[in-house]
């Protein structure tokens, strides 16, 4: 288990990804996945009130009610951790105040809880002045119904100004981000973002872990037919670069003990200094067993792998 900096909130190392919950993924076969997650001593659910509202006949709310009804069947609340989101609800849209305080409201029945442990700002909402949304965030933390606040797809300017914000206002201040990165999808976050997190001491619990899948090694030359509704994105991916990681990644697997690749693409952005727990989901118990294994790298396989996919680095003209 790590710990979340900036915070008390104790965590498994693989937070789960429920944007498939309610979705692609059935509500009896979600509850499944979070029942094997949790036989691994899994605590840690990412979700968000937009969920899964993209999908025809779907409004949004799906994956945080699947969540919820596990979680009053088992009777765990009291030992997870949940995250969840506001602003990008098509109905419960930006930051205002009002919007922040209903859309909690709804997430917090939704979820069938009277708090949420992480509750991010899915995107940023430059309409709306940073004295009244992290004023809402002050009022819902007071209130005892949110405990720690986050901040998704944000620029490293406007982080930082909100830490600084919160900071000289003895307001709330965001302890961690969730933004796109994994091992082979680098220099958006290394360059914009991860100078920023790390100057301001908190954290980032990564989405896109495995590539879309593409990092689960399912995706070779030749292979034309994947059983995933990520396929698409994934093939994006496709190049022989990133085919070369995937041949790296299958000689660190022979001395891990065959370990999954999707558990390695998960291990190199732990060892990454700005990373705590990544996050990804599974579809199946099956997919879950593969993502739940914590490997532990040595510093050469990590070195290797930054090797393999690293960018090009441009540096100015002197």
């Amino acid at each position: 288990m790590i710990t979340i900096p900036e915070s008390d909130l104790v965590v498994h190392p693989l937070c789960l990804g429920s944007n498939i919950f309610g979705g692609a993924a059935p509500e009896a076969e979600s509850h499944l996945v979070m029942d094997a997650y949790r036989s691994h001593g899994g605590n840690f659910i990412d979700t968000a009130d937009m969920y899964n509202q993209w999908i025809e006949g779907h409004v949004g709310g799906e994956s945080e009610s699947v969540i919820g009804s596990w979680m009053k069947s088992r009777g765990n609340r009291a030992d997870m951790v949940i995250a969840t989101k506001v602003s990008k609800l098509d109905r419960r849209p930006g930051l205002s105040a009002q919007n922040i305080i209903a859309a909690c409201e709804e997430s917090l029945d939704r979820l069938q809880t009277d708090y949420i442990d992480l509750y991010y700002s899915h995107s940023d909402d430059e309409t709306v002045s940073l004295e009244e949304t992290l004023g809402a965030y002050a009022q819902l933390i007071a209130e005892g119904k949110v405990r720690y606040i986050a901040a998704s797809n944000f620029t490293a300017a406007r982080l930082r100004e909100s830490v600084e914000f919160s900071n000289a206002n003895n307001l709330p201040s965001y302890i961690a981000v969730q933004d796109l990165y994994n091992l082979i999808v680098r220099e958006g976050y290394e360059k914009d973002l991860a100078p920023t997190v790390a100057a301001l001491g908190i954290t980032n619990l990564p989405y896109y872990g495995i590539a879309r899948g593409f990092l689960s090694g399912k995706y070779r030359p030749g292979v034309t037919e994947v059983d995933s509704k990520r396929a698409a994105g994934a093939r994006e991916h496709a190049n022989d670069k990133n085919y070369a990681v995937l041949a790296a990644m299958d000689e660190i697997s022979a001395a891990h003990n065959d370990a999954p690749l999707s558990a390695i693409a998960l291990a190199w952005l732990r060892s990454q200094p700005t990373v705590s727990a990544p996050i990804s989901s599974a579809r199946t118990v099956a997919q879950l067993e593969e993502i739940v294994q914590v490997i532990h790298l040595t510093a050469d396989e990590v070195e290797k792998l930054n090797t393999l996919s690293a960018y090009l680095l441009l540096l100015p003209d002197e």
